[in-house]
């Protein structure tokens, strides 16, 4: 059953991938299907914020601030750019935390 992502939904960065930045952009391996994945400086971004486990409420809210750009905009393109990095494998989403 394929996961569904949510602005609540928690993420990081799979195990299963080797990365490097390149003159501001972000250079993914997928050590599972050995396919590149690549990402402009915003996206960079995101991934360095993805590094932590965050909401994605959370990235969003960072991503508005940093890029002055709505915040409603903000989370849509990134629930669509987490829904392709999770569809290749690039990220998982975690469990809530126990309280």
């Amino acid at each position: 059953m394929p996961t569904s992502l949510s602005p609540s939904s928690r993420v990081v960065v799979s195990r299963d991938q080797v990365s490097t930045n390149l003159s501001g952009e972000e250079v993914i391996l997928s050590v599972k299907d050995g396919v590149y994945f690549g990402l402009d400086p915003v996206g960079a971004r995101i991934w360095a914020l993805l590094q932590e486990r965050r909401t994605l409420d959370d990235v969003a809210d960072a991503v508005a601030a940093e890029y002055e750009v709505d915040r409603a905009r903000a989370l849509a393109d990134l629930l669509a750019l987490a829904a392709e990095l999770l569809d290749a494998g690039l990220i998982e989403v975690v469990p809530e935390p126990a309280r």
